[in-house]
């Protein structure tokens, strides 16, 4: 896994033309699978709508009811008898830091890019009436850790592949941009008032007691609104509070470009389905840099659950500015 990790590494430095090296500003580390991971995350795991291992993390409300799926095969078999099953599975990681082209996650590796490109801004409130700004850089891997340590061998239903770097925000024009960033969001300024922004006041209710409110899908609950799908932050009172957010408007900006797809309930037994609107329930976030939030009952957020009882304990003051999470996925699954 290490070699892996050291080739992506080198490939991304040679396509890129750039090289890696040490930054007083660029600190992060690699994600110890072992210990850096909640694995009681991944659970409850239900066949049906009846929990098999149960968990104290909220679950979907939407297991299908019966333990037995059908899934459409091509002939000559045409129909496909399974076991329908439900669980939580760690798939992505996502580094959030003002520093662009700092690699977090790949232990604060600073990629030298041949041109200026996403420069950020960090919180700036030089009086109490100036509100707190700020914009940070997004990085979002394939991590298909389980498959990678063949934690279930030959399942249908496990995220399969190899690590590699999905998205960099660097080279995305609409993510520092407000303007640029309504061609893909442009229901936005339905929702740029406060009516719709008081709502979000239920929604962190909600996600913090158990989950987000999946109808109110423009709120982060208690990190605050979905909107613009960009890295500038209006309003920021946290660097955790900030960059949880960052997560996961980068989960829905995947979702409205149609590269993260759907995985829970029953329309998606048989496979992933487009979802332009993001279902909020189907993820959690763990902290993973810099300092890993493994254990515990906030140990995995749902989408805009509150912070604030953990946060003080997970920023490095200096060299605690960037910050890496680790993206868990319901999954229901029709498994043969």
């Amino acid at each position: 896994m290490t070699r892996s990790l050291l080739a992506i590494c080198l490939f991304v430095g040679m396509s890129l033309g750039i090289i890696g090296h040490a930054n007083a500003t660029c600190n992060g580390s690699f994600v110890n699978p072992i210990t850096d991971i909640c694995w009681d995350c991944m659970f409850p795991l239900t066949i049906g709508d009846i929990e098999i291992l149960p968990s104290d993390y909220a679950d979907t409300d939407d297991n299908p009811a019966s333990p037995i799926c059908l899934c459409p095969r091509p002939p000559p078999e045409f129909v496909q008898i399974g076991i329908e099953v439900g669980f939580w599975e760690p798939v992505r990681l996502a580094d959030v830091t003002h520093d662009p082209w700092c690699l977090v996650n790949l232990g604060g590796i600073q990629l030298v890019a041949p041109y200026q490109t996403g420069q950020t801004d960090r919180q700036n409130a030089t009086g109490l009436s100036e509100k707190h700004k700020s914009s940070w850089n997004v990085h979002w891997y394939i991590y298909p850790v389980m498959y990678i340590l063949e934690v279930l061998t030959d399942w249908v239903c496990e995220e399969t592949g190899s690590f590699d770097i999905g998205y960099m925000t660097e080279i995305d024009p609409l993510w520092l941009d407000d303007q640029l960033a309504f061609l893909i969001n442009p229901e936005a300024v339905l929702f740029d008032n406060p009516i719709a922004q008081a709502a979000c006041a239920a929604d962190c209710v909600a996600a913090t007691a158990h989950l987000p409110l999946d109808p109110l899908f423009w709120c982060a609950g208690c990190q605050g609104s979905m909107y613009p799908l960009d890295g500038s932050i209006s309003e920021q009172n946290s660097d955790i509070q900030g960059t949880q957010l960052m997560a996961e408007r980068m989960a829905y900006k995947l979702h409205r470009e149609l590269i993260l797809w759907g995985t829970a309930g029953y329309e998606a037994l048989c496979a992933k389905i487009p979802e332009p609107v993001i279902r909020k329930s189907q993820y959690r976030f763990q902290i993973v840099n810099p300092v890993p939030n493994a254990v515990g009952p906030d140990a995995c957020l749902g989408i805009g659950g509150t912070t604030t009882l953990f946060e003080p304990f997970k920023m490095v003051p200096v060299s605690g500015e960037n910050f890496g999470y680790l993206l868990w996925r319901k999954r229901n699954c029709c498994a043969f």
